[in-house]
């Protein structure tokens, strides 16, 4: 934003690119369109969902894992009612429900149907977000150049004022600008970047379904640490990739 910002400034006024009729048909169009492709429910959850691109704080999956670990143990010495301190402690709500199903004796088959089904409406909200975004990004131009559009067919109508025909010229140009800065700055950052976010939040809560299946299972925590760090190598290669 500074550097678009510095570029007009050292060209002239930034009043030169104000102009309310582009910003109108550009944020108004991007607007509508999602509206109409998206339920209201899910527009109204993207603000939600964007939070996380500029405020996020998620925990790390080997604190996660060290904490299964020392959850796994204190299970195995003093059985499973001994870990209901846990579930008061942790800010995890996913964690919390998963280890309050534990104590209170819920098979482990319905743990893990819940805890999925937890997970896949979790995943969905936030492939949901990302896709709205990301799709914003590919509306905002589309109504630029249909503003440019516009802005053409008024400066031809008038091709008998040629004094007329640079102002309607630049005002043309300048919905487009907007639609492309809109998407190229904001938007489809906003859906990568999001992306990037869920695949994190969804990485810890498959790290958390697999520890508490394995300690409702009464498994040895080191076979629990060993499976759970699985995670973490794979992590690692899609950082790579």
């Amino acid at each position: 934003m500074g550097f678009v910002l510095g570029t007009i400034l050292l060209g002239g006024s930034i009043m030169m690119f104000v102009n309310i009729p582009s910003i109108l048909i550009v944020v108004g169009g991007t607007v509508a369109a999602v509206m109409i492709a998206y339920p209201l429910s899910d527009v109204l959850g993207m603000f939600k969902v964007a939070i996380k691109v500029f405020m996020f704080k998620i925990e790390r999956p080997e604190e996660i894992i060290a904490n299964l670990v020392e959850i796994s143990n204190k299970a195995r010495k003093g059985g499973l009612l001994s870990i209901e301190g846990d579930i008061q402690t942790t800010q995890d709500p996913y964690l919390a429900q998963a280890l309050q199903m534990t104590v209170d004796g819920v098979k482990t088959g319905d743990i893990a149907q819940i805890m999925q089904k937890k997970m896949q409406l979790t995943k969905k909200g936030l492939d949901t977000g990302s896709q709205i975004f990301a799709n914003m990004g590919a509306y905002a131009p589309a109504f630029g150049m249909i503003g440019t559009l516009i802005g053409l067919v008024q400066m031809l109508a008038n091709l008998d004022d040629p004094s007329s025909i640079g102002p309607k010229m630049a005002v043309a140009m300048i919905t487009t600008f907007y639609g492309a800065v809109m998407a190229n700055l904001f938007f489809i950052p906003m859906s990568d970047k999001l992306s990037g976010r869920n695949e994190e939040e969804i990485t810890n809560m498959n790290i958390i379904f697999e520890g508490i299946l394995s300690i409702r299972e009464g498994e040895h925590p080191k076979l629990m640490e060993d499976k759970l760090k699985v995670y973490l190598s794979e992590s690692k290669e899609e950082e790579k990739s």
